[in-house]
This record gives structure tokens, sequence and C-alpha cells, in this order.
């Protein structure tokens, strides 16, 4: 070689040995060879055997299955697969092939939670659905194709039997259920039964499962991501309950299925750990291992048709034995005052405080009932004499009796004090005697009389005297009081109205939707005593609340039949009628009827589809009936200064706003608590000051001013106690109440809001309704009989509904799931829960109580008003 040949060979090699090598091709994965290259392997494969085998890109197993079909029984058939390879953007997959169905799913099998998180399962297990067939025995034949694109994965396959797929009647069976092998068997119908309810219990509360019916259809929707597709579910944790009709399934059988959710945010338990590191990616899927839950199932016959009847004779039974007993003590005690009537007649009867024969005043006479007459004995007849007003006062201290009363004394002041006729002066007196009548009543004001300078220095008088009588606060013109009082009937009737034409629409809507779309978690029902009737599912909690509509229609006719009575004793120019008793309104009556019939229709509505959202339509009367007992409470020694009809609606309105923020905004809001315990303290604090000072006090910029005077001059240069001091009383127990009330919510911040706030309410009333029992025994009244049997025997009702009210069969605070954990049984007739027993009691009460307020004065009825004392 020459010299020149061997220089550029070594520059070559110098060269190459310098220079980087080549890339290198990687070598491809194996790809699947087109459908005619690859291999196919069938095999005749038998039950109960486990297959252990190996796919790759470029094989294709196939398993072949036979098993006989007969047509009356029905057995379950189980494919369950194992993956041993850890490949999981390469799943292997399984498809199953049937006479009318198949059904395909992937190892891993990946199911999506919340925040579309992944969670991978490695064990997989489905149940096959078994096709239909009309000859008496059939063999049928189902294939299992394995294939994957991945690597040479190994795998385990076994198909099984199910025993007992299909559930007998009211018997027990347990079984196991995770996410990737979800669980469900067949139930048919007996002939003689036409509904049923299926139970399912567990013994643990999480994981959290889905229970679901469904038709018999081929494929079964059994995975946590499909279940919701079709038929009826609901969410478990320890308890579920769903019935069943016959009517719904064409085929008289049905599927029970149950499915582990992948979850159990659903069911009010925490959200899992959810990994992430840098180094796995946001899509990794995450292996939750076993999920397994142990589960019991029983379906049992629910009722039948005939116990629907039983029930709703039963129910209306108990209430129309109301109106029977109300008939036969009206007629007992019209034969009584018919007795009474002609033992007047026969007697020269004295009058009322002279003693000498009974006579009608002129005043009285060629007047209609409703002339401008007042109530006590100021300006009760068109003469300009005072003589009438001199007699009342020099006869307010004395003793009186009456025909078949007890002698009354009116309780002696402790302290002197002086003649109204020197407090007020002639001159106030004179022109209050004096004081021309209103003959129109389209012209009659209730500011015609309060704006006139004399009698609002009248007015400041007589209402700060330190004892008061009813003909005090009783001094407006009858007519002008009358129309006040009936605008409380009328405006809640307006009220009632407007109100439930939406709610009976909406929930109408509710109901509808559950039917459509099978979801059961959007109505909180006790569903182990729910029982359907047409499109409504849960007919016995609207039924038991009809004891509210035809209690309240029962106390409408009750107080028509009063004002009838008592118009005629006005005709009659009844003296006892006329300046005796307690004034005789009865709007106020009339609206706590309505509100009582209004509350059973809206409670009824709730319960068509009880939750979070319509919370209000079960207690926005409630509140109305506590508010309008306590004002009619007042109002009995207080007409002419209890609060109108608009203000005091404004007030309930304001009470149901907050009722409606504290339940949606209210749980665990420290801001919330603390703006309504300062609102419920200054509340209280502003009616103390009405209540006390009879409303003769203004809020304006003076009122610091006047504060600092009084407690300087009563506490500073004198110590002195409270002028009124009955009222004090009252009124310091029930800040006392309030303010614990307050404090008690601001500590604790109960989740039930709407209970809490109806809780103030009730103690509120029973505080006002127990001072008023002991302070109308103070003054020596008395309690007739028929009031004290309704104060007794409402107690003894009111007990027991309180008890079976607090049983709590279900709760909207928590999740569906988490409320059927307190469901229970049926405790009446197979039909009635604790809560429909609640409705019957609760409505008695409310009723029996109404009957408390209406008669526990009659002890007054003979008594003149001027000799009852205000408290």
């Amino acid at each position: 070689m020459s010299g020149a040949g061997a220089a550029v060979l070594g520059w070559a090699l110098l060269a190459g040995a310098l220079l980087p090598p080549p890339p290198v091709r990687p070598q491809p994965l194996p790809q699947p060879l087109p459908h005619d290259h690859r291999d196919v392997q069938q095999k005749e494969a038998q039950f109960n055997t486990t297959y252990i085998d190996w796919v790759d890109a470029n094989l294709l197993n196939i398993y072949a299955f036979n098993h006989s079909v007969r047509r009356n029984t029905t057995e379950g058939v189980r494919v369950s697969v194992n993956v041993l390879s850890h490949y999981k953007d390469r799943p292997v997959l399984f498809v199953v092939r049937q006479k009318e169905a198949v059904v395909s799913f992937q190892v891993p099998l990946i199911l999506r939670g919340l925040y579309q998180r992944k969670y991978a399962y490695q064990e997989v297990s489905r149940t096959l659905c078994q096709p239909q067939t009309k000859a008496e025995v059939e063999t049928q034949h189902f294939y299992v194709d394995v294939s994957t694109l991945s690597l040479n994965t190994s795998y385990q396959l076994r198909v099984t039997r199910v025993e007992n797929f299909v559930l007998r009647t009211n018997e027990r069976f347990s079984f196991n259920a995770t996410a990737a092998q979800p669980q469900y068997f067949k139930y048919e119908f007996p002939e003689e039964v036409d509904s049923v309810i299926v139970k399912v219990t567990s013994a643990m509360a999480f994981p959290c499962s889905v229970i679901s019916i469904q038709d018999i259809l081929c494929p079964v929707y059994d995975l946590d991501n499909n279940v919701a597709f079709i038929g009826m579910y609901q969410t478990m944790t320890k308890k579920a309950a769903i019935t069943v009709q016959k009517k719904d399934f064409p085929s008289h059988s049905f599927y029970v299925v149950v499915v582990v959710k992948t979850e159990d945010e659903a069911c009010g338990g925490p959200l899992p750990y959810y990994p992430l590191s840098k180094d796995a990616s946001p899509d990794e899927p995450v292996d939750q291992h076993n999920r397994q839950k142990t589960l019991e199932v029983m379906v049992s016959p629910a009722i039948t048709s005939e116990a629907y009847v039983r029930s709703v004779l039963f129910c209306l039974g108990i209430f129309l034995s109301f109106y029977i007993l109300t008939l036969l003590i009206a007629c007992w005690e019209s034969c009584r005052q018919h007795k009474r009537k002609g033992l007047l007649a026969a007697m020269d009867s004295p009058s009322l405080d002279t003693g000498h024969s009974r006579s009608i005043p002129n005043s009285f006479l060629n007047h209609g009932p409703y002339d401008s007459y007042g109530y006590g004995s100021f300006g009760n007849g068109s003469s300009s004499s005072t003589e009438g007003i001199t007699d009342s006062l020099a006869s307010a201290e004395v003793s009186y009796s009456y025909v078949g009363q007890e002698q009354f004394k009116r309780r002696t002041p402790s302290a002197p004090t002086r003649p109204l006729s020197i407090a007020m002066g002639e001159w106030s007196l004179e022109n209050v005697a004096s004081r021309p009548r209103l003959d129109s009543l389209s012209s009659v004001e209730e500011d015609d009389y309060d704006t006139l300078a004399d009698i609002d220095y009248d007015k400041n008088v007589i209402r700060t005297k330190q004892y008061l009588c009813v003909a005090d606060l009783a001094r407006k013109d009858k007519r002008v009081l009358r129309k006040k009082y009936q605008i409380y009937f009328w405006n809640i009737a307006t009220i009632a109205v407007f109100y439930a034409l939406p709610v009976i629409q909406l929930v109408i809507t509710y109901q509808t939707v559950v039917n459509v779309t099978g979801n059961q978690d959007i109505c909180y029902y006790n569903f182990l005593c729910a029982h359907p009737l047409g499109n409504l599912s849960a007919f016995n909690n609207i039924l038991s609340n009809l004891g509210y509509v035809l209690l309240g229609l029962l106390f409408l006719l009750i107080i028509l039949q009063r004002e009838i009575n008592y118009n005629r004793a006005l005709l009659r120019n009844d003296s006892h009628a006329l300046e005796c008793g307690i004034p005789k309104h009865f709007g106020l009556f009339y609206a706590m009827g309505t509100a009582l019939m209004m509350e059973g229709l809206l409670s009824a509505c709730y319960h068509v589809c009880p939750n979070y959202t319509n919370f209000q339509f079960d207690t926005s009367f409630m509140y109305m009936i506590a508010g309008l007992c306590m004002l009619k409470l007042y109002q009995k020694r207080h007409p002419d200064i209890n609060a109108s009809a608009y203000s005091a609606y404004a007030c309930l309105a304001l009470v149901i706003f907050f009722s409606v923020v504290g339940v949606v905004f209210g749980k665990g809001n420290t801001a919330f608590w603390i703006v309504f315990s300062v609102i419920h303290i200054v509340a209280t604090l502003l009616l103390s000051t009405q209540l006390y000072y009879m409303g003769r006090w203004k809020l304006d910029s003076g009122i610091l001013r006047r504060i600092l005077h009084v407690l300087y001059t009563d506490c500073v240069r004198q110590c002195s106690g409270p002028m009124y001091v009955d009222r004090m009383v009252l009124l310091v127990m029930g800040n006392i109440i309030n303010w614990s009330l307050a404090a008690y919510g601001l500590i604790v911040r109960p989740n039930d809001f709407a209970s809490y706030l109806l809780a103030i309410g009730i103690c509120n009333l029973l505080l006002y309704f127990a001072f008023y029992i002991i302070m109308k025994l103070r003054s020596g009244e008395r309690i007739k009989l028929i009031p004290l049997l309704c104060i007794i025997s409402t107690s003894v009702v009111w007990g027991f509904a309180l008890f079976f009210f607090f049983q709590g069969l279900s709760t909207w605070q928590k999740t569906p799931a988490e409320s059927r954990e307190h469901n229970r049984d049926c405790i009446l007739l197979d039909f009635f829960d604790d809560h429909d027993i609640w409705h019957f009691l609760s409505s008695i009460a409310m009723f029996g109580s109404f009957l408390v307020l209406l008669t526990l004065d009659d002890d007054l009825d003979c008594v003149q008003r001027d000799k009852i004392y205000v408290f």
C-alpha cells in the first residue's frame, strides 16, 4: 500500500473514532396481527373451575359455556376475573356474549368518583343477565372472550352459578359486595301479593352503597357510574327500604341491585386521601384495595288495600268524634241556658250593683247592637250626663253578686290611689261623657278617637294608672275594633291562598321528578313506613294531617256559633253582653282556626316530598299560630291597645325570613348567630318596654335622655320599686328566658334552626299563658269546669305529642343515607309511624289549646268590665 493511501485510511479511522455513533432505531412493540392472522383459541369451559391463562396482542382466548335453563327456574351466572399483571395503561378486555345481551368490561376496571378522581380495581365480578325462555328446558350457550393490546398478561377466570339468586318472601339473605363486584338478585311477586317492601341492612355504615330496583331487562346497570340510569334507587349506610308495586312491573318480577360506591361522600362520609406526588400523574388511578361491605336483604309483603281503607276510616272516625262531642256539649249547654233563663224569669233577680230590680238602662233602648257604645262605664250612652260614669266609679271597690255565681271581690291595692275622677279632672270626664256619637259606620275610623287632644290626654292618664280594669282599655268604638280584628282573618285568608297555590304546584313537581327519575334521595321519608297511593310515595304522612283541617274547621264553626249568639244578645239589648265580661272580638279566633287548617294543608304538602328546600312549608303557620295565640291572650284584657293585623303579620313575616336565612346560612356561621342573638335581645327589650308602659312611650332621639332620667330618679335619688309589679315580674321572667335562649343559640348553634326559632315562640307563649292563669286566680277569678278540663287534657296530650315528635324518624339536616338510619317500622295499624301519631296528637292539642283561650274567661260573662282586673 502506498504511503498516500495509508494516510487517507488513517485519517478515516481517526475521524470514525471521534464522531458519535449513529442513532439506533428502537424496536417496535408487538402489534396485533390482522384479524385473519390473530391466533384464536376456543376452549370448552366448565362451571366452578378456575382458569389461569395468559393473553397478548396476537392472541384471543374464547371460553365456551353452556347450561340448561328451565322456564320456571332461574339460576344466576357470575363471572369473576383477576388480572395478575400491572399494565394499567393496557388493560385486558373481557366480553361476555349471550343470547340476548353482551356484557363487556376491562380489567383493571377504572371507576370515577368526585372531581373526576380515578379508582382502579384488579378483581372484577359481574352477574350475567338471564334471558327468558318459553321452552320447558332449553340449553343456552354463552362465550367469554379475552383480549388485550399489551404484552404477555396473566389472568384468572372463574364462572360459577349463583346460589339463592331468586329471593324468597320473608327470608333474609346475606352477601358481600364491592365497587367492582356488585350483586343483584331476582324477586318474583307471589299471586296474592300486590306490593312488597325491600329492606336492606348492614352492620357497617361505610363504605357507602346504592340499592336499586330494576325491571327484568338486559343489560342490568350494576356499576357505580350507571346504576342511576333506570329504576328506583337510594343511597345507603345501614338501612334502606324501597316499596315496590306489582303494577309497575309487567313481568311481575324485578332485580334488586346492590352497588358499593367508590367514595363515601354521598353518604356523609369523608373523601379518601388522594395521593399526589411529583412523580405521579394527576390522571393516575388509585387502587382502593378492598372496599367490601356485608349486607342483608329481605323482601316482605306490604300492606293490602284493606289496610288503606281501615286506616282512612280510623282517621275520619277519630276527628269526626270531636264533632259529635261538640254537638252534645252544645245541646247540654243550650238546655242549661234555657233552664237558667226560666229561673231568672220566674224570680225578681237583683241588679249587679244596687241589689234592686233589674232594668235595662235608657241608654240601651232604641239603639241597634252596632251603635257606638263603649265597653265599660265610660261613654256607654248618648246622654250628656255623667251620672252613669260616677256611679261606676263609686262602685269600683265594692263587692257585688249575681245569680248563679259566687261573690266576687276585686283585689284591693296595697297603696292608696286617687279616684279616677280626681286624677282625670271633671273637665275630662264631662268631655268623655258628652262626646257625640258617630252614627255612620263608614265614617268610623280608629284614629278618629285617638287624635282628639282631650282623649289623648285621657289615654295617658288612664293607661298609666297603677291598677287598671278592662273598662279602662275597652273605650274605643266597638265597630272600629270589630273591623280592626276582622282584618286578621281576611289577611291570613289572603296569605293562605297566595302561599298555598305555588306550594302545591311545587310539591307536585317534586313528586313527579321522584317518580320519573327514580331518585329516592330527593325526599326524606320514613321509608320503613311509607305507603304509596297513586303518585304519592307516602300517603300515610299526608293522611295524618287531616286532623288539622277537620279540627280547624270545627273551631271555626264553634266561633261562628258563639258570634251568632253574641249578636243575638246584642239585638236583645242584653246588659251582660253590652257591659259585662271580656269584650267579645272574634276576628283573631277566625284567624287562628284558618291558620290551623292551613297548617294541615301545608304540612301535607311538605310531606309529599320532605326535604331541605321546602321545610318552611311545614313551619310557617306554626309560627303564625304561636303569634296569634299570644296576641289573642293579650287582646283579652287589652282590646284597645293590641297590635294591628298589618304590624303583627309583618313581624311574623320577619320571623319566617330569619327562619329561612338561619337554615340556609346559619349552620356553623358565627357571624349569623351573633347578629341574630343581638336582634333577639333588642327585640325582647323593645317589646318589654311596649308592654310595660302600655304603648305610652316613644322611640325617638330623646329615648336615652329619658332612660337616664328614670334611672336617676328611681335608682339614685330614691330607691323605689316598679310601679307595675305584676307586669314587671312577667317581663323580667320573659327577658331571662329569652336571653338564655339567645345565649344557648350563640354557644351551641343548633343545626335545626327552624325548630330552635319555634321553641322561642312556644316558650314565650307558655310563659305568658302561665302568667295569665296565675294572675287570674290571684285576682279572685275562677276557672270553670269546661276550660279546666280542656287545660288538663290538653296538657296531657301535648306531653304525649312531644314524645312522638322527638323520635326523629328522618332529618334533612343529614344526607339521605344518614337520615334513613333513623327510619322505623309502623306502630299503629301497620300504617302510621311515630310522626303520624305526632300529627294526630298535636292537632288535637292545638284544638284543645284554642278551646282554652276561647272559654278561659267564661266565668266573667256576668261581671262588669270596670271590675275585671287587667294584667
